[in-house]
């Protein structure tokens, strides 16, 4: 069953991307949905289907991953505050500085709120942006798109790595464990099966990794 806290609407970090009904994209997110709701292996369930564009598998996933991760962290996120998290942090091993075209112009140690939140305004940037993510059928996707959807993925492998390691017990006192866990594996096994993130950036969850995925 459904946990009633984690899937309460009103905790959503951002507002939900969708995909316009009657479009390639929606057609391809339905498949995938179904895929996941048919329980499919999720091994199975990443790998590219027959006759579809790498491309637009890659950006229905990304889109996908953005809502659900988005989802988990505004779970937690009264618990993760500029007191609590004053670094945005994998443990004590591992810090992630923020960068970007316009006000952090160098790596810049950051609160994880503040992390998060400048992280989730970009993605929403990148992921309405025409120009990277087309939504009309036949509209190219450009020569940049997968090093964007790699710099996306990666940058969201940072949330669960933040999220396992400082927010576990929140996430476990609230019964959500199981769904973190499976959102967890869908993702790696996609980023996995696409070569999508540095194998040495997925390091922090390795633990994690071998008890949720193997």
């Amino acid at each position: 069953m459904r946990n009633p806290i984690l899937f309460r609407p009103d905790r959503t970090f951002r507002p939900k991307r969708k995909f316009e009904p009657g479009t390639q994209r929606f057609e391809l997110h339905k498949k995938a949905q179904a895929s996941l709701n048919a329980g499919l292996d999720l091994r199975q369930a990443v790998q590219l289907p027959h006759s579809e564009d790498l491309h637009d598998w890659v950006a229905v996933h990304v889109v996908d991953f953005f809502n659900r991760i988005n989802l988990i962290y505004g779970t937690i996120s009264d618990s993760c505050t500029d007191q609590s998290c004053p670094v945005m942090s994998g443990g004590a091993k591992y810090e992630y500085r923020w960068q970007d075209e316009h006000r952090y112009k160098k790596p810049t140690a950051l609160s994880a709120p503040r992390y998060m939140s400048l992280l989730m305004d970009w993605i929403e940037m990148q992921i309405n942006n025409e120009n990277i993510f087309p939504t009309n059928v036949g509209t190219p996707f450009p020569k940049t798109f997968m090093q964007v959807a790699k710099k996306i993925l990666s940058r969201l492998f940072r949330v669960f790595v933040h999220v396992y390691i400082h927010h576990f017990d929140r996430v476990s006192q609230m019964g959500a464990e199981a769904h973190v866990n499976t959102c967890y594996k869908h993702f790696y096994y996609f980023v996995t099966e696409f070569n999508l993130i540095d194998h040495k950036e997925l390091e922090p969850l390795k633990e994690m990794t071998l008890r949720v995925c193997h």
